[in-house]
C-alpha cells in the first residue's frame, strides 16, 4: 500500500531516465513518459545525484517487493471472483441501467480536471499537506526526480477512506470503483473486500482507459487528461496530448507551439537578466 502512496522516482527508473532521457511507467507510478527536452535538461552535482540514488535503494528494494505482493493478492481476487472486473463502457452501462454506484477513488488534484456525473468521491491516497520535516524533504525529492515535469504530486494513504465509505454505504452496495489508471482502485477494492464489501466491481484501465461516449463526464477536461500535470502538460508533451493533436490537427498544436517558444524566450531572458546582474555587481566591487 504504502508503494503506491509515494511519488518518487525509483532508482531503476532514474537510471532509464539518465540514459535514455525519458521515464516509463513504473509499479503504481506514472511518471515521465515523454522525453524530456534538451533545452530543459539539468545536470545536477554528481555528489548530490549520489546522495539521492543512495537515499532511494532502500526505499526501490521495499517498493519491488510490496508492488508484487500486491499484485499476487489483487490477481487472486479476480481470479476467484470475489472482484468482478468492467471495463469503462460496462460501467457506463451498469451506472445507467441497473443504478449501480461509481466509487472514485482518485486524489483530488485528478478528481477536480473530470468526474463521472453522480458519482461518489473519496480517495484512497490525496495530496500530502503534512508540513513536517521528513513529509516535505520527500516532496522535494519527488519534485526534483520527476515531478517539476510529469506533475505527479507525493501523495499519502488516507486513513479515513474506509470508515468514510462505510459512513456513506451499506455491506451489501453494488460498488463500482474507479481511479485514474486502475492501480489505485484495485487496491481500494482489496480494503473494501477484506472489509466486508462483497459486490465489488473494478473498472479496469481506470477513466484513463474511457472514451467520451462511455461515462457521463463533468468537469473541465477529458477524463484522458486528468492524470497528467506539471510541465509536460503544460507544452503538450504527454501521450494523451499527442493522441488529441493527431486527431486534431496543426490548430491544436500550434498552441503548444506558442506555449514552448514563450518558455524558451523567458529562459533566455532570465539568463540574460542574470549575467547583467553579475556584471553590474562585479562593477561595484572593482570601483
Amino acid at each position: 500500500m504504502e508503494a503506491l502512496a509515494h511519488g518518487h522516482l525509483p532508482l531503476s527508473a532514474l537510471r532509464t531516465c539518465q540514459k535514455e532521457h525519458r521515464c516509463h511507467h513504473v509499479g503504481s507510478i506514472h511518471f515521465l513518459t515523454s522525453p524530456v527536452p534538451s533545452s530543459l535538461k539539468f545536470s545536477a552535482p554528481i555528489k548530490y545525484r549520489s546522495g539521492i540514488i543512495r537515499m532511494q535503494e532502500e526505499y526501490e528494494l521495499k517498493q519491488m517487493k510490496d508492488m508484487a505482493a500486491a499484485k499476487k493478492r489483487w490477481d487472486s481476487l479476480i481470479r476467484d471472483g470475489k472482484v468482478k472486473v468492467l471495463t469503462p463502457r460496462e460501467a457506463g452501462y451498469a451506472i445507467q441501467l441497473s443504478n449501480k454506484t461509481l466509487l472514485d477513488v482518485r486524489p483530488s488534484m485528478e478528481r477536480k480536471k473530470a468526474w463521472v456525473k453522480g458519482s461518489t468521491w473519496i480517495p484512497i491516497f490525496d495530496v500530502d499537506t503534512s508540513l513536517e520535516l521528513g513529509i516535505l524533504s520527500r516532496k522535494a525529492t519527488n519534485f526534483l526526480l520527476g515531478g517539476w515535469w510529469s506533475g505527479v504530486p507525493s501523495l499519502s494513504y488516507n486513513k479515513q477512506f474506509l470508515s468514510n465509505v462505510e459512513e456513506k454505504f451499506a455491506k451489501d452496495t453494488d460498488l463500482i470503483v474507479a481511479c485514474q489508471k486502475g492501480l489505485r482502485s484495485i487496491a481500494a477494492c482489496e480494503v473494501l473486500y477484506n472489509a466486508g464489501y462483497n459486490n465489488i466491481f473494478w473498472v479496469q484501465g481506470g477513466l484513463e482507459a474511457a472514451e467520451e461516449e462511455d461515462l457521463e463526464r463533468e468537469g473541465p477536461q477529458p477524463f484522458k487528461f486528468a492524470g497528467i500535470g506539471g510541465l509536460s502538460e503544460f507544452l503538450g508533451w504527454t501521450d494523451q496530448q499527442r493522441d488529441a493533436a493527431a486527431k486534431e490537427g496543426w490548430g491544436y498544436r500550434l498552441t503548444f507551439s506558442a506555449r514552448l517558444v514563450g518558455v524558451v524566450l523567458a529562459a533566455d531572458a532570465l539568463f540574460i537578466g542574470a549575467q547583467k546582474v553579475g556584471q553590474y555587481i562585479q562593477e561595484l566591487r572593482t570601483h
